[in-house]
């Protein structure tokens, strides 16, 4: 009787259901905890995805497994459920709430020319889009794949989900693997682009913002956005209210709330379940790989656009712009604005750019909102 209760628990168990494909993303979901623990390459993000890619190929566990109608008695797995977030674009909105609420758009508002850098960074979009069209991907497809060149994980997983479903887990851990990446991406292309003498310029403080400003500033937004692109609404909308509970000043609770509990929540939820999708029979696929490359090529385009935008502003300002903070127009707040600050005292100890950085690193928020609204309108079902 112990014998043969033995033999069934061996052969129900997850070592006889493994396969070559589950053990491939084991050990990718092994490499990003590496990235993540180890080298500490955006842990926040990096963690939960890898854990939920190696809870989901680990077999038989049923995480991600839907109730069954024809049994009473089946629940469904836990994250199957928190997925329904990411499902009906829940998740996204709320971490732009987040993002919004810790934001200070006064850079962007002292030098409003910084959203022409913001604008710039979208560049990589539009290469990114042409070339996955021409490699056969629908437009739908293209057009979740190019956004990764917006370095915005939270639109990334917004457009696609909405766009083409079937390849979320791809889009998301490029776009998230790329935003943790950009202190190893960016700066050669940086130090490609500009000379030395551009990298040394210094540049004047800003002018100092008004609270009367900062309050007008995402009220005003919000409806030019959504009157001009509805689409672009949830993202848009979500991210400005986030900022007004900051800079209203009357609303402390909600406030701290959003930047610190909220957040936290939501990106363990969304990174756990969209780490869970990345299935090996789905993710192994050459599909995947064509997206890592394309979004890549996104990214650095971008990356490049941004910084063009800047070197064309430091030549019509009569050398005043350091072409560097052009880069940070991707949207990744506020990591590329820190490379921007980085290689900007390498070449002058003195220079101190991130608040320059930060004006088209907040554009670069709002740029990918508008480019996956504006995808989203063009190629989204009716």
């Amino acid at each position: 009787m112990f014998k043969d209760a033995l033999i069934r628990m061996v052969a129900g168990s997850g070592f006889n259901a493994l396969t070559g494909q589950s053990l491939i993303m084991l050990v990718i979901s092994f490499i990003l905890l590496y990235f993540a623990i180890v080298r500490k390459f955006e842990p926040l993000l990096l963690l939960p995805i890898a854990f939920g890619m190696m809870l989901v190929n680990l077999p038989l566990g049923g995480l991600m497994d839907g109730a069954d109608p024809n049994n009473p008695d089946s629940i469904g797995g836990v994250l199957y459920y928190l997925y329904q977030g990411v499902h009906f674009v829940i998740y996204p909105c709320l971490i732009f709430m987040g993002i919004g609420a810790m934001t200070d758009f006064g850079p962007l508002i002292s030098r409003p020319s910084s959203l022409l850098m913001g604008a710039g960074a979208q560049f990589g979009i539009s290469v990114a889009f042409i070339i996955a069209t021409m490699l056969g991907f629908t437009s739908q497809e293209a057009g979740s794949i190019a956004i990764i060149g917006g370095a915005d994980g939270p639109t990334a997983i917004f457009l696609t989900q909405r766009l083409a479903p079937h390849i979320l887990a791809p889009v998301a851990i490029a776009a998230y693997s790329y935003m943790a990446l950009i202190p190893l991406i960016q700066p050669p292309i940086m130090k490609l682009l500009t000379t030395e003498k551009e990298r040394k310029i210094k540049m004047e403080p800003l002018r100092e913002v008004s609270k009367t400003e900062k309050i007008c500033f995402p009220i005003i937004v919000t409806i030019l956005c959504v009157l001009i692109l509805p689409s672009v609404a949830p993202l848009i909308g979500m991210l400005m209210l986030g900022n007004l509970f900051k800079e209203s000043g009357v609303v402390e609770r909600l406030s701290d709330t959003v930047q610190n509990a909220l957040i936290n929540i939501v990106t363990i939820f969304l990174g756990t379940t969209v780490g869970a999708t990345a299935v090996g029979s789905r993710f192994l696929q050459p599909e995947t790989l064509k997206i890592i490359i394309l979004g890549l090529t996104a990214f650095c385009f971008s990356t490049i656009g941004g910084l063009i935008i800047g070197k064309v502003m430091c030549v019509l300002s009569g050398g005043k712009i350091n072409p560097l903070i052009g880069s940070a127009g991707v949207s990744a707040v506020p990591m590329a604005a820190r490379v921007s600050q980085v290689e900007g005292q390498k070449a002058n100890k003195t220079n101190f750019l991130l608040m320059h950085a930060m004006g088209p690193n907040v554009a670069g928020v709002i740029g990918s909102a508008v480019a996956a609204g504006t995808l989203l309108s063009l190629f989204g079902s009716k």
